[in-house]
């Protein structure tokens, strides 16, 4: 398995190509502003097929580049839980929301993706785990032969999503906090801002994390 990385956006949000190089299969997870461009030309200079673009969730930093990633790929499946689709459809009211000076084409998932789905990257297993509370529909993508997960908006590198937003849920965040923690402690954790950490470390240094753990 490779992992590639890209952040940026007006949002600083990580952009990840995951890929199965003996079957030669990627798949992008989320799709930033301005962020996906590199990670895309290596799919191209490495003669992979790209078979996706699974979103954690449809806050607009997630999947704002989703037109430039299905004008390169058209095959690339695009992938979100149904409960976000609302929000993904209309990016306009999240334009106005943050004042973004660029404008989001509405997303048309290809499929929605359900909790504990069996997805395959070439022959890497993978098991979608619905965390909602960020956002209603919010995913992540747990890789358990690997030990890695992809975890979106939950935990972020000593923070947590936040839960301020119109649809989102406090008490819902700290469940699905509750459910990945209970991952093994060394699972690799790739957030959807800021440095990969691990479960483990989550565990021991972020305080919300800890607050959650209390609260169960």
């Amino acid at each position: 398995m490779i992992v590639l990385t890209n952040s940026g956006g007006v949002a600083m949000t990580n952009c990840f190509l995951i890929a199965d190089e003996s079957a030669k299969q990627a798949v992008l997870f989320d799709a930033p502003d301005h962020t996906t461009g590199p990670l895309l030309d290596e799919v191209t200079r490495r003669g992979w097929d790209l078979a996706g673009l699974w979103l954690t969730h449809g806050h607009f930093d997630h999947f704002a580049d989703h037109a430039v990633v299905k004008e390169r790929f058209p095959g690339a499946q695009v992938l979100l839980h149904v409960l976000d689709e609302a929000k993904a459809q209309h990016p306009d009211l999240q334009t106005r929301l943050f004042g973004l000076p660029f404008r989001i084409p509405p997303v048309k998932p290809d499929g929605y993706i359900t909790d504990n789905q069996q997805l395959m990257i070439g022959a890497i297993e993978v098991t979608v785990i619905h965390t909602p509370g960020h956002a209603p529909g919010h995913v992540a993508y747990h890789f358990p032969r690997e030990q890695l997960i992809v975890g979106g908006d939950l935990i972020i590198g000593g923070s947590v999503g936040r839960t301020d937003l119109p649809d989102s849920n406090h008490r819902q965040l700290e469940a699905s906090i509750r459910r990945v923690m209970a991952l093994p402690p060394a699972t690799r954790l790739l957030g959807g801002h800021g440095r990969s950490t691990t479960l483990e470390q989550e565990r021991q240094q972020n305080p919300f994390v800890k607050e959650a753990l209390e609260n169960e």
